[in-house]
């Protein structure tokens, strides 16, 4: 536990400046302060958890998607209470999908999976199936061979393609197989199926499948709180958490960083011993000064992203349906998730004669649904709940608009060599360490952020981890915690429910 400090900062030095105030970085920033160490963390929005953080209209909260807490990891299970106490609750889960006007029960239930889908869709399914386990593509190279391989060409046609292209906004032809490998080896729906037909389901040891936990954690007043709560910790020994701070320069000579500069009516200057950053990478690399070699700049400018905005509705209804969340496969909506944050904590909900939805949209910076108008967005989220049968239109009373930029890396099939090039390059600057979901262009869940935060903040203290080692195995969310782990390995993980392309949880 970090504790307060009578220190100076005015004459006490820098340890740390840390770029992002994220779950990485405020991480990191923690794990330094249990050993007073000094650390700047510059976050360059108005708030800090990143992706993580919750936000507020007329009192009423909402995620940035629900973020389903659930570890592995005993260091993070630590942490977490280590930060905000008894302030998790115990919550139902249930997520279901929402194809071709009908509600599928994820994981796959016997009866609702056979009269939803019917006998014919269902003999489909199956002859498709034995195809692929008879006939599959020996050279799998991307998202769509990876998972027709696996599944069989039809149930990657039902429950893969049309949410993963939304999501993504590429032919599923564009994604790498890795990116499949890892996010979905152990969110079977082929052993959903099966399940659905003789029943129970469990991993190889034995234990629960995690996605297939009928109960999650949750912080009171959504993930926010926990992050909101551990810069408030820092503060008060000692560690400033600095808002509005863009990071626009980064100072080096070649072998070390030297200083960071911020925006603003007066630039500032920030000079440390070490450097992490959770920035995104396409971002660092562009203002690195003096800049990187050609080729780095040009494997940076490879490297894409996809945006994100949720329109956050208030309804008039106490209740609406049971989920936390639900997933939109249907074409004939822009929406591709549901969040009924009223479902993950009443506490979300500052009158409980209503409701609070969150539609979730998968866009570009710059494109139609990105440039289109709050007012509009709004308008365009309450006709689509009426069209699913959600939430009644003349229910829905007010609403809100939260746009988030580059919050997933793509994986498509030149990322991989150019963050190649850009890390071999970047290993020249010895103080600086890259952490988090973008700082790594990785697709960290949480906890995995979170413990990148912590081995690099532990390198600083004198080991030697490698920070990129945090989630590289292929079986990632779904299997119940080993005992043989150690309390640094990290295995599956924060559920943050973003298993884009495949209903996650």
């Amino acid at each position: 536990m970090i504790s307060p400090t009578n220190n100076d900062n005015s004459v006490r030095p820098l340890d740390c400046v840390v770029i992002g105030g994220g779950p990485a970085g405020l991480t990191a920033a923690f794990e330094l302060a249990k050993a007073n160490r000094r650390s700047l963390v510059l976050e360059a929005g108005d708030d800090v958890g990143g992706i993580s953080r919750t936000c507020q209209h007329e009192g009423y909260r909402f995620d940035l998607g629900g973020h389903r807490f659930f570890t592995k990891v005993p260091y993070v299970q630590q942490l977490w209470i280590e930060i905000l106490g008894d302030e998790f609750l115990s919550r139902p889960r249930l997520s279901r999908i929402h194809y071709k006007s009908k509600m599928f029960d994820y994981p796959l239930k016997p009866m609702n999976a056979i009269f939803g889908l019917g006998i014919f869709e269902s003999i489909r399914i199956g002859a498709s199936y034995t195809k692929a386990m008879v006939f599959p593509n020996r050279n799998e190279t991307n998202f769509e061979e990876w998972v027709t391989n696996r599944f069989g060409k039809r149930l990657y046609e039902i429950f893969f393609k049309t949410y993963t292209e939304k999501v993504w906004g590429m032919s599923c032809t564009e994604l790498s197989a890795e990116w499949a490998g890892q996010r979905i080896k152990d969110l079977d729906l082929r052993a959903a199926v099966i399940n659905a037909l003789i029943g129970g389901r469990s991993n190889k040891a034995g234990g629960q499948i995690t996605s297939l936990i009928e109960r999650f954690q949750y912080p009171r007043y959504g993930p926010g709180q926990l992050w909101n709560c551990c810069a408030d910790k820092l503060r008060e020994s000692g560690n400033d958490v600095r808002l509005n701070s863009e990071v626009t320069s980064i100072h080096h000579d070649g072998e070390r960083v030297q200083s960071v500069t911020t925006a603003g009516n007066t630039k500032q200057h920030f000079s440390a011993d070490q450097f992490l950053t959770s920035m995104p990478i396409r971002e660092l690399v562009a203002i690195l000064d003096p800049p990187p070699p050609t080729e780095v700049l040009e494997a940076a400018a490879n490297l894409r992203y996809r945006d994100f905005l949720i329109v956050a509705l208030v309804v008039d209804r106490p209740e609406l349906f049971p989920d936390n969340w639900i997933y939109i496969h249907s074409p004939d909506v822009h929406v591709g998730r549901v969040q009924n944050f009223k479902n993950w904590s009443p506490d979300m909900v500052p009158d409980q004669s209503k409701t609070a939805l969150g539609l979730e949209y998968f866009v570009q910076e710059g494109d139609e649904l990105w440039s289109t108008t709050d007012e509009d967005l709004i308008e365009m989220a309450r006709k689509e709940c009426d069209m699913l049968n959600l939430a009644p239109s003349e229910a829905v009373e007010d609403g809100s608009v939260i746009r988030v930029k580059k919050a997933y890396p793509v994986y498509d099939d030149n990322y991989k060599e150019a963050l190649g090039i850009i890390r071999t390059w970047l290993e020249n600057l010895q103080n600086l360490q890259l952490i988090g979901r973008n700082g790594q262009h990785r697709y960290n869940n949480q906890d995995h952020s979170m413990m990148t935060g912590v081995l690099a903040a532990r390198n600083i203290l004198g080991e030697n981890n490698d920070v990129w080692s945090v989630n590289v195995e292929l079986d990632y969310h779904e299997e119940s915690q080993d005992s043989k782990q150690t309390d640094l390995e990290c295995g599956p993980s924060v559920d943050n429910n973003r298993g884009r392309g495949l209903p996650s949880s």
